[in-house]
């Protein structure tokens, strides 16, 4: 089975020995090299890394890779076994080879925000009119998935971090919907005064585009993975500031 699961990274940093793994430097066009293939070759979208995140390694991928299964985890985040240490617990060839084998995608399993829904919690952390405008795009060009988007954003459970694992033919028709919306926003939207963190606009509402496409697809045979974290995770302070966007409305 002919899988790859690239490993989205902007520095220097560890990466797991398996095979399977394909570490890819985002954002790659114009720094210095680290040593990784770099999104910035053949058909790519490197310079927009800072708007798009992970999706330019995503584009990359895309455009120019060629496997038969094609996946992405992040440097600090991968899809877990749930046993033994942190590196330990990191999934190997024969789990995603197992694991695609009896199911179309592999996701992380979703995060629960408890006390609103996937669209109060983006509206709170992120600009509104910006979900606002996106959702107008899919309603545009996509109507059929009208419903779908509804049905997401009135929940209260998301898979964030953009990762996943699936054939890449699937893969390949996410992505053409997917940067079809996400380019057609970047021609409505001004971010010229948002903060570095704000103008990330295209990868955080990705997030909840392809829980968008998933719903869609509802006949998808969709495996729930735990996620596990290289680094340690400041849970105190993610609460802090999620409570205070609720507090600030």
């Amino acid at each position: 089975m002919d899988v790859k699961i690239l490993v989205a990274t902007h520095k220097p940093y560890w990466m797991p020995s398996d095979s399977v793994y394909m570490p890819i430097h985002v954002g790659r066009e114009g720094k210095t090299d680290i040593g990784f293939t770099g999104d910035d070759t053949g058909d790519n979208i490197s310079t927009k890394n800072p708007y798009f995140c992970e999706l330019t390694g995503l584009y990359w991928a895309w455009k120019n890779l060629n496997c038969e299964y094609i996946g992405l985890c992040h440097y600090r985040r991968y899809f877990s076994t749930g046993k033994g240490e942190k590196k330990e617990r990191i999934m190997s060839r024969f789990d995603y080879e197992r694991l695609l084998s009896m199911y179309d995608v592999v996701v992380p399993a979703k995060r629960n925000y408890y006390i609103e829904t996937v669209r109060s919690q983006y509206e709170h952390a992120h600009n509104k009119r910006d979900l606002d405008e996106v959702q107008q795009i899919v309603h545009e060009k996509y109507p059929m998935y009208d419903r779908a988007f509804e049905t997401v954003m009135k929940r209260k459970r998301l898979h964030i971090l953009n990762m996943f694992a699936m054939k890449k033919e699937l893969f390949n028709q996410y992505c053409e919907w997917l940067f079809d919306i996400l380019f057609t926003l970047e021609k409505r939207i001004d971010i010229s005064d948002y903060t570095p963190y704000e103008a990330r606009v295209f990868g955080f509402l990705s997030e909840r585009l392809f829980n968008v496409w998933l719903e869609y697809h509802s006949t998808l045979a969709v495996k729930e993975v735990p996620v596990v974290f290289s680094e340690k995770q400041n849970w105190g302070k993610k609460i802090a500031n999620f409570l205070l966007r609720k507090v600030k409305g």
